[in-house]
């Protein structure tokens, strides 16, 4: 197995906790329901009773990337509900880099800072590509 250096663990650290301190904010905003964040999920096309179940599968999601032993399970969640967002955006015409691809940077957070600091996942992608899968 891989050792982790100091600075990959770092630096995985510190990607992973962007991505989950941003879907925090994400999942506790839709909780609160500030008249913003419900502008914009019914611009979305979702209704207003949607914002709530959203935060919490947010949240759940994000629970599970924080938790170590469940992160890789929390990522693959997490990766499945930002491509619901990017087809939402895709849906109402938002422009490509500001809205639709917002998701897939949070996603590449997500999976960046997992790789450098999970060496079994690190060895785990290292051998399927040896393998040429």
């Amino acid at each position: 197995m891989q050792n982790v250096s100091k600075a990959q663990l770092w630096t995985g650290r510190i990607l992973s906790g962007i991505a989950a301190l941003f879907l925090l904010m994400d999942g506790v905003m839709k909780l609160v329901k500030p008249a913003p964040v419900v502008a914009g999920t019914l611009e979305l096309g979702y209704p207003e009773s949607a914002v709530l179940t959203i935060g919490v599968l947010v949240l759940v999601g994000t629970v599970l990337y924080i938790i170590p032993r469940t992160s890789v399970l929390g990522a693959i969640y997490l990766t499945g509900f930002l491509g619901g967002a990017i087809a939402t955006h895709v849906r109402v015409g938002n422009p490509l880099f500001t809205h639709v691809l917002f998701p897939t940077y949070v996603a590449a957070l997500l999976w960046g800072g997992l790789v450098l600091r999970n060496p079994r996942l690190r060895a785990f992608l290292l051998a399927r590509e040896a393998q040429g899968a």
